[in-house]
């Protein structure tokens, strides 16, 4: 409770100039940019390496008006998007992460001659998760493998 009441007073105290929507559209814009349907390494890294400002921007730089203990939607707003700058580091590192192409998961590098994805079951037959380190500290990734018994992964044709 001390931890959310001191984010929340935090928030309210900055009184910087850029608005809350200001910070979640430049986040959506790069995750668009990025991070999007087709990417590629260099691309992901370019986004890697810019959250960090943003999300140090974001708590000096952040106006959010009105007050606590009312109902304040732009306080709610802010929030929100204080998680979206983490949440939009753990998308772009795990997409960093998936050295391959597949589904809608495009990585440019990771392409047929036809342009069609190239999978890498063999790496990437798991499901992960990342786990929080601390405040500054990068996540650490779990990986669990999927073992299919009746239905085998294959390559999908989009043309």
């Amino acid at each position: 409770e001390a931890n959310v009441t001191a984010g929340i007073n935090k928030l309210l105290s900055i009184n910087g100039k850029r608005s809350v929507r200001s910070f979640h559209r430049e986040i959506g814009r790069l995750l668009w940019d990025k991070c999007g349907m087709a990417r590629d390494k260099a691309g992901l890294e370019e986004a890697l390496a810019k959250l960090p400002a943003i999300r140090k921007e974001f708590w000096t730089n952040v106006k959010v008006t009105g007050e606590n203990g009312e109902l304040n939607q732009e306080l709610e707003y802010a929030g929100r998007v204080a998680d979206y700058i983490d949440f939009a580091e753990i998308v772009v590192r795990d997409a960093l992460a998936r050295d391959e192409s597949c589904g809608c998961h495009y990585r440019k590098e990771h392409s047929s001659p036809d342009g069609e994805c190239v999978r890498d079951d063999s790496k990437f037959s798991h499901v992960a998760v990342w786990e929080y380190q601390g405040e500054g500290q990068a996540p650490l990734r779990h990986a669990e493998p999927l073992v299919f018994e009746e239905v085998h992964p294959g390559v999908r044709s989009y043309k």
